[in-house]
């Protein structure tokens, strides 16, 4: 934070002040958390006290400003000396371990962290004892001084400025230079640069020759069938980039290195966005000729025009003009509810419903324009095979949904019984059909379970919109299956559970056992099939993203077992081995980056296993290492955690496990430094880094910045 910044946050903080105190000029308790925005009562009343040099009860501008000017230019003493009086609920000028408790029992609250008093008992008696050299009983000034030098990034901290200690809104930095203009992004983006150059000079070809041929015609007419004939090729296209099968197959192919295969859901909903707009401008183009034909001969009326057979346009009983009027509001209509704020806002059903409409759309353009069907004759017959394949995958084996988990923030997980025909990739997704809950919908979701997992098939589904609340409310209440009977099959099930550990759902009063029918259309790839023939693999999971790299994270360490001599003292290998062009990998990193506590335990017992995996380490380094982000909790540039992080290091170092997660590997709080992450990978020199991406929109924009500078290729899960 530079001297800047600084006045810069003074200035707010006086604004702040400024726009709360009343005609006295000074703010109480209440006033001064709404000021500074300190959440916790506790933080808050220890600021303030200290803060309010006089005793009064309020605090004065003079006051505010003279406390935060110290905090802001004075040296490291003065910021130490600071934080020890925040420490010193008693002012007795010695910190106890009750005091010290309270603090942290504050800090855990702070950063939305829920532990068992007994562990934080464990965690006060870490740090109390690490920081009471002489054993009296209490912490002084010195002694606390002497404790944060073992830390550096704390001592490091202390120098920052006083906007981070307090915690004010940040301010989104904004890059001078745009990403678009940067040469790391070209270079990153080639193919899809090229292919986006192509699908517009096509287009402007197809204008073009269409124009021509209709010049003697005039204008209108140019731009109507200009239009019309990108809008043959572009209805056409909109289908051919949905062929999931067909796009599957070809990831497997030298097509993959050419073509973007993997944006293929980007490029259609961007090509539907310009099937609209050609749409109306085709329409207009059509009325902007009859208005102008109107003003030379006797016509019919507008109306007779759009909305009957009488003027005789079109090749199928002159229903042009009906066709088109019907095309453009089934058009509008899915692009309407195909919209982000329709898909995200739990509404996913009405883009479901009126995306079927598509079926609708390409029978009115074979009666409406003469050509359309020449565009579609051999995409059409892909469709419908594709259709009737997944029809067929579908029925085959009777699949039934055997065991369920309600995990926390309304996550369901499926245990359904795999058939022997079903085979997958590590990272591939299937449509699920639940007639319980719907008879004619198919949602997508990936596998979370490894393909050498024989019996089941493994889904883990977030409730954010009707039809996943609906899956969760029905198993809530489902009523749970009694212990007696077939009490030999429920031991059984029991046992293949824990030998596949995978989640960290426990079979106790939100575990169901049952036999409910589903059907499954799939597999379909996508960009994560790309890790096993990559050297470096970095995979990025935020939240249920994790899913699709819980898949991959099994089928990897069982992979990487395999290609392991188990014996050292021979070299052989007692499991069959892989050969080279299967897996690539010398590095993996795993980073998952969650909102709270509780969503780490959803899959904490296939880290757990996977850290067991590893239990000793590799003469490299770990051949995958984990990375644990809490967005939730304070970083460690906040005063108001440095305590606790304190605390957590030192607790984790004695029980070697972290007290959120209870992993080998130490949840960080906050977000990830990714300058700072990549560049430690970019260093070590395992290959070429590619980044697999899972999860929300804006971080993966994030993310895909920082891979362009650093020239790391990036990939993201799309549906």
């Amino acid at each position: 934070m530079s001297i800047d910044d600084d006045t810069q946050w003074l200035e707010w903080v006086t604004k702040q002040f400024e726009s709360i105190a009343g005609e006295d000029k000074e703010i109480d308790l209440e006033e001064f958390k709404t000021a500074l925005k300190v959440k916790e009562s506790f933080f808050a009343e220890r600021f303030f006290a200290l803060f309010d040099s006089d005793g009064s009860g309020t605090i004065s501008l003079d006051e505010l400003l003279k406390a935060l000017n110290l905090l802001i230019h004075g040296d490291e003493t003065d910021k130490l000396r600071f934080l020890f009086q925040v420490y010193d609920v008693d002012g007795s000028g010695s910190i106890d371990p009750d005091e010290l408790r309270t603090v942290l029992k504050s800090c855990l609250k702070e950063s939305a962290i829920s532990l068992p008093e007994e562990k934080l008992d464990d965690l006060t008696l870490a740090l109390f004892e690490s920081a009471d050299k002489d054993n009296s009983g209490s912490i002084t000034f010195e002694e606390l001084r002497e404790e944060l030098e073992r830390f550096p990034e704390v001592m490091e901290n202390l120098t920052i400025s006083a906007a981070n200690w307090l915690k004010p809104p940040t301010a989104e930095q904004k890059s001078h230079t745009p990403r678009y203009l940067t040469p790391a992004y070209w270079h990153n983006n080639r193919s899809k640069l090229l292919f986006m150059g192509g699908y517009l000079c096509l287009n402007t070809l197809l204008f073009t020759l269409a124009a021509l041929r209709h010049a003697p015609l005039g204008g209108w007419v140019m731009v109507a069938k200009g239009c019309g004939q990108c809008l043959n090729f572009n209805c056409t296209f909109l289908g051919v980039l949905m062929l999931r099968r067909c796009l599957t197959w070809l990831r497997a192919t030298w097509v993959a290195k050419v073509f973007p295969l993997d944006q293929n859901v980007i490029f259609h909903q961007l090509v539907g966005y310009v099937v609209g707009a050609l749409t109306a401008v085709h329409t207009g183009a059509h009325v902007g000729n009859f208005v102008r034909l109107t003003q030379t001969r006797d016509r019919p009326a507008l109306w007779e025009y759009l909305f009957t057979t009488r003027p005789g346009i079109g090749w199928v009983h002159g229903s042009a003009s009906i066709t088109g009027i019907a095309l453009q509001l089934l058009i509008c209509v899915m692009l309407v509810c195909s919209s982000t704020f329709v898909r995200k806002s739990g509404h996913f059903e009405v883009f479901y419903w009126t995306h079927l409409s598509y079926i609708s759309i390409w029978a009115l353009l074979v009666l409406h324009g003469p050509n359309f069907w020449k565009w579609f004759v051999v995409p059409g017959f892909l469709f419908v095979v594709e259709k009737t394949i997944g029809i067929a995958v579908s029925r085959i084996g009777g699949l039934y949904i055997v065991e369920i988990n309600l995990l926390p923030s309304k996550v369901t997980h499926l245990v359904i019984k795999r058939s022997q025909f079903f085979h997958y990739k590590p990272g591939d997704y299937v449509y699920l059909n639940i007639p319980a809950i719907a008879k004619y919908e198919w949602h997508p979701f990936t596998i979370s379970s490894a393909p050498e997992q024989q019996d089941t098939i493994w889904l883990h589904i977030r409730s954010r919109g009707q039809w996943t609340n609906r899956l969760y409310e029905y198993f809530r209440w489902l009523e749970p299956l009694s212990q007696e009977p077939k009490r030999l099959m429920r031991n059984l099930r029991k046992q293949r559970y824990h030998k596949w550990t995978q989640v960290s759902a426990k079979l106790s009063e939100n575990h169901r056992v049952c036999n409910i029918k589903c059907y499954i259309d799939g597999p379909y790839g996508t960009p994560t099939r790309r890790i096993f023939t990559s050297e470096h693999a970095v995979l990025v999971g935020a939240g249920i993203g994790i899913t699709p790299f819980a898949s991959i994270l099994q089928s990897i360490m069982y992979r990487y077992r395999m290609r392991k001599p188990n014996d050292p003292r021979c070299g052989y290998s007692w499991g069959e081995s892989l050969k080279d062009d299967e897996m690539k990998l010398r590095k993996v990193d795993f980073i998952w980056i969650n909102r709270d506590q509780k969503s780490f335990e959803w899959f904490v017992s296939l880290l757990t296993k996977l850290e067991m995996d590893q239990a000793d380490e590799e003469p490299e380094g770990r051949f995958l290492e984990m990375h644990m982000y809490m967005t939730s909790a304070l970083s460690k540039n906040d005063m108001k955690a440095i305590g606790l992080q304190m605390a957590l290091d030192l607790l984790a170092k004695k029980e070697k496990k972290d007290s959120i997660t209870g992993l080998r590997t130490r949840t960080q709080p906050g977000r990830p430094d990714w300058s700072k992450v990549f560049h430690k990978m970019a260093e070590e020199n395992k290959g070429k880094v590619q980044v697999f991406f899972c999860g929300s929109p804006a971080l993966a924009k994030v993310v895909k910045a920082h891979c362009e500078h650093f020239n790391f290729r990036f990939f993201k899960e799309n549906f």
